[in-house]
């Protein structure tokens, strides 16, 4: 396990020693979403007619949860990339790591961040709003599998990509429309029919939904359904990962 700890604090502190940009500044514009689009829309927009849950507090989850993707997937692919572009991923391939401890490192720090960045959101949302707390497990359960999907996908991009460019692209034109389009600012209860089935076939909708409903106990859909969606995806991903780190595709010249 040395290898795999040594790599995992080596990504930690490549993170935590700009922390006011990788952590605060994500914290930052989040707060400027909930204010601007609470502002905006807050009584255009009746999130949960069943129940009483301001905007406001409807969109907190939703934000963190948005943040915490992006940063998970940055942490994974400007890392690997970077690597690749200097030319000292020589330094980790050739040492005795097995893929399966270089996978979990990369992943674990990942988590790591998404899930600071996403505390520091819900955190101080609570200055403005109450956000109540309904399951702790399943906030937890979709903020993990939420890190280990953006992860495994900013190590997919990571090995893809030949040039910063190519990431850059990646993020603004996949990850961003995919969160953006998933119901953070709005329920998707809300959508017309056409809308509503597009929003599902989006696994990101079943993060948000799932981690949503750990905080209000309430869900555009059954709960069992974005656990097993999570944790196929999940696993899919993974899988994926570690067989292109095994196979050495692009890390290997």
């Amino acid at each position: 396990m040395s290898g795999f700890s040594t790599l995992f604090l080596k990504e930690v502190l490549r993170f935590w020693k700009v922390a006011v940009q990788t952590v605060g500044a994500p914290v930052l514009t989040s707060l400027l979403y909930l204010l601007i689009f609470s502002h905006a829309l807050k009584n255009r927009i009746n999130v949960y007619p069943d129940i009483e849950i301001d905007y406001l507090t409807f969109l907190v989850p939703g934000l963190a949860m948005m943040s915490l993707l992006q940063n998970s997937f940055a942490n994974t692919s400007s890392s690997l990339a970077q690597s690749k572009m200097m030319g000292n991923i020589v330094f980790i391939l050739l040492t005795p790591i097995s893929h399966h401890a270089l996978f979990a490192a990369y992943i674990s720090a990942a988590c790591l961040r998404g899930l600071l960045v996403a505390s520091g959101v819900i955190i101080a949302s609570m200055f403005f709003v109450s956000v109540p707390i309904s399951n702790i497990f399943y906030i937890l359960f979709f903020g993990i599998c939420g890190s280990v999907i953006l992860g495994s996908l900013g190590l997919i991009a990571g090995i893809w990509a030949d040039k910063f460019d190519q990431v850059a692209a990646f993020q603004n034109f996949v990850i961003l429309p995919m969160t953006f389009l998933s119901g953070v600012f709005y329920s998707v209860d809300s959508l017309p029919p056409l809308w509503q089935m597009i929003s599902h076939a989006n696994p990101f909708f079943y993060l948000i939904d799932g981690f949503r409903a750990g905080f209000f106990g309430r869900s555009d859909v059954p709960i069992e359904i974005s656990i097993c969606v999570v944790s196929l995806v999940s696993l899919f991903l993974s899988l994926g990962c570690l067989s292109l780190i095994r196979s050495g595709y692009k890390l290997r010249g």
